[in-house]
């Protein structure tokens, strides 16, 4: 039985609150940042050393999982979007449902994707290639998807994100693949200092987050009651997508761990570059509330896949029992 009250779920509404309260400002944000780069690396540099060439090269083959994972972010979350929006055009006022749509059409986070699919036990090699392909590929697709659904000017994004993603993850990935022949069996026996990257790097990166969409004045946008409907918006596509995607994997035939992969890959969506790239599409004047649905998206997810990875950790616990039970 999964526990009632997780730890780690404490912790995460711990820095919400503490981020809520005592938002970093200044100095502060600028060390946060770099506080979560390094923490991102450290994980990302962890799980290149304790990953085999095998199983990275399995992971890197997987077209269908990588195939599925793109066609559930960059198609069947707009049309879900655009679907809730006909079906209750007049719940949210039109800035609003600009950013559910927005939302829609980002790319899948990939720090926290990862990090989760590695809590979950599911396959982080191919939940490293497919999130950080799908976050490169957004740069270019989220703006022709937006130009194509607003049917308006996409502008151009600004350069440097794409090298981002190269020097704070896929360099220290490769990094630790180059010396996973001399430090991947110390890694395997330190598992805890693994886990310790992967939490903590997540609440790292909720209090840099949430303290940024506190300091933008997430609580004093909107009455309480768009605010509420917001939520709900955002917890009925969180959880559809979670559903079509659980569904459809299994249906397919993929094992667990891929299954896993799947659904936690292909129902996040990233704040970290979803700001930026709205800054760039979006007049100033607006990017306020079209970004808002996206940072309260971005918290429900993070709690309700929290409690999902530790669920989906147990049934690979049974599933391993039930293998050697076999033999």
């Amino acid at each position: 039985m999964l526990k009632l009250v997780d730890p780690f779920l404490i912790s995460l509404i711990s820095t919400v609150l503490l981020a809520s309260f005592f938002p970093c400002y200044g100095s502060g944000v600028i060390f946060f940042d770099h506080l979560a780069t390094i923490a991102i690396a450290l994980m990302f540099f962890l799980q290149g050393a304790r990953l085999s060439r095998g199983a990275m090269l399995e992971g890197l083959l997987h077209w269908r999982l990588h195939l599925l994972i793109f066609v559930c972010t960059f198609i069947m979350f707009p049309i879900l979007g655009i679907m809730l929006h006909l079906l209750f055009p007049h719940l949210l006022m039109p800035g609003l449902w600009s950013g559910v749509i927005f939302l829609c059409c980002l790319p899948s986070t990939v720090q926290s994707s990862i990090a989760f699919t590695s809590i979950a036990r599911g396959n982080v090699p191919a939940a490293i290639c497919s999130a950080t392909a799908s976050n490169l590929l957004g740069v270019f697709v989220t703006p022709l998807l937006v130009g194509i659904i607003f049917s308006s000017n996409q502008g151009h994004l600004q350069p440097g994100g794409s090298l981002d993603i190269v020097y704070q993850l896929l360099l220290p990935f490769i990094i630790g693949q180059l010396l996973q022949p001399w430090i991947g069996d110390w890694a395997l026996r330190n598992k805890r200092l693994l886990s310790f990257s992967d939490r903590g790097s997540i609440l790292v990166v909720v209090y840099s987050a949430f303290s940024e969409a506190v300091n933008m004045g997430l609580w004093h946008k909107l009455d309480v009651e768009q605010l509420v409907y917001v939520l709900c918006i955002d917890t009925v596509l969180l959880f559809l997508v979670l559903g079509i995607t659980a569904l459809i994997s299994k249906v397919l035939g993929f094992s667990l761990a891929d299954r896993i992969s799947i659904v936690f890959c292909g129902s996040k969506k990233t704040l970290a570059s979803g700001v930026p790239i709205a800054n760039v599409l979006f007049p100033t004047s607006a990017v306020g509330v079209i970004v808002l649905p996206l940072m309260i998206f971005h918290q429900i997810q993070l709690f309700v896949v929290t409690i999902l990875a530790r669920y989906c950790a147990k049934l690979r616990d049974k599933e391993d029992e039930t293998k050697e039970d076999i033999h």
